[in-house]
């Protein structure tokens, strides 16, 4: 029996449709003895997305991005968060997507791009579906300043400030 057979959606309600789409739904759920238990739901869709972590083997670095982000700040975070380059599709192709993100976001136009899985983020409340990509990187694919240097980062709060290439130690104790 697929989920397709569990379920039976009675009622689909709007509550917001400001920046992204928040709906309550009631549906009905076959549980396993056989028996219907209606149940209400709160979804949240902002649309599926795409990271990506830049690396440097040779370096032991990778790039990342500090980003004001208002839900952590008003759950008491008082500092700009610390991310991978990332985005929403916008009815691109993940690939696509991710290549423009880490241009717009890091400054670095990357050569070959490794999709390594995707995943949903929070599925107990939102749709979004992100699509992860490695991709190594060389100074020498840096083309801009990435953050506030890009017309996109500047017209939005949410954007990268300033791209940021951090350093790895091994962990390993040598004997």
């Amino acid at each position: 029996m697929s989920v397709s057979d569990r379920i039976r959606v009675k009622n689909v309600r709007l509550l917001s449709d400001n920046h992204y789409t928040l709906k309550s739904t009631t549906f009905e759920w076959r549980r396993n003895d056989g028996a219907w238990q209606t149940q209400h739901r709160e979804s949240y869709d902002r649309g599926n997305g795409a990271t990506l972590l830049p690396y440097n083997l040779k370096r032991r670095t990778v790039v990342l991005v500090r980003q004001f982000r208002y839900p952590a700040y008003v759950n008491g975070y008082d500092d700009l968060l610390i991310e991978t380059a990332a985005g929403l599709l916008d009815d691109a192709s993940p690939e696509a997507r991710i290549r423009a993100e880490a241009e717009e976001e890091t400054g670095y136009r990357l050569h070959e791009v490794r999709k390594v899985f995707e995943a949903f983020t929070s599925p107990g409340a939102v749709t979004e579906k992100l699509h992860f990509f490695v991709a190594e990187y060389e100074p020498a694919m840096r083309v801009g300043d990435g953050g506030c240097g890009s017309a996109m980062a500047a017209a939005s709060p949410t954007k990268a400030r300033r791209s940021r290439s951090l350093r790895f130690r091994s962990t390993r104790r040598s004997r």
